[in-house]
């Protein structure tokens, strides 16, 4: 399946994962600064004649906006897990627990692809989505996670509580976030093989997501605003279980 990737991070995290699936790279040679330059540099050399330069309007015709950077790129899909058991099968002769992030009802674009790159950022080693409360994976959502979306294993489903349920079959946790949880994330045990699961923002979880969980979690907030952004409190909470596992791996003496 072809892919659209538009702008910086989306390209050179392809170039840097797998160069050959890129099938051609569209610049604009009107940018002339740093960056351009410094990309130009760096694709060249690995693309060859697959580099092309192309002026503001094919640019635009190509991406359907004008949200690039100055440049677009065509690449088919790369191989990455696309369903539960071929990614926990995955990640078997991993030393490290399972870390998942179920998205229930992110129908934003740009929550999605930041979500995203959080996740990645974070390690976490998939990402399940709903198959009919989800935003899809285009070319917005490639840009703003700045090449994770391209990387990190995301799994549809059709029924996302029965995709729990199997979950917690297999011996993973589930930790939901709720802002009226009696714990925070600070307070339970992360390192463990786990799912966390966000809700939309607004809404929530749905019910029965909520009911499926094994736990309840808040993130304390301190000052005068309720709550945060889904893909910020996905960061704060994803990396709060990478600092637990870091310490795990790095004990203090």
């Amino acid at each position: 399946m072809k892919q659209l990737l538009l702008g910086f991070h989306a390209v050179q995290t392809r170039l840097r994962v797998d160069p050959q699936s890129i099938q051609s790279v569209y610049y604009d040679p009107a940018r002339r600064d740093r960056r351009m330059a410094d990309f130009i540099k760096q694709a060249e050399p690995i693309l060859g004649k697959r580099l092309y330069t192309a002026n503001a309007e094919r640019l635009h015709n190509l991406a359907g906006h004008d949200r690039h950077q100055g440049i677009v790129a065509m690449a088919e899909g790369i191989s990455v897990a696309r369903t539960l058991p071929e990614l926990l099968d995955s990640l078997d002769a991993k030393n490290d627990p399972p870390l998942l992030l179920v998205l229930d009802g992110i129908t934003d674009p740009h929550n999605l692809g930041a979500c995203l790159r959080a996740a990645d950022g974070a390690g976490v080693h998939g990402v399940i989505v709903p198959k009919d409360r989800s935003a899809s994976i285009n070319a917005t959502v490639s840009k703003v996670a700045s090449g994770a979306a391209e990387v990190i294993p995301i799994i549809t489903v059709t029924n996302l509580a029965r995709t729990m349920r199997e979950m917690q079959e297999l011996g993973i946790w589930i930790i939901g976030t709720d802002d009226e949880a009696d714990e925070s994330i600070y307070d339970i045990d992360l390192k463990g093989p786990t799912a966390i699961v966000m809700g939309a923002e607004g809404e929530g979880m749905r019910r029965l997501t909520r009911e499926t969980c094994d736990q309840l979690v808040h993130i304390p907030m301190q000052g005068a605003v309720e709550s945060l952004n889904v893909s910020v409190a996905t960061g704060v909470t994803l990396y709060e279980a990478r600092r637990q596992r870091l310490q795990v791996k790095s004990p203090k003496k």
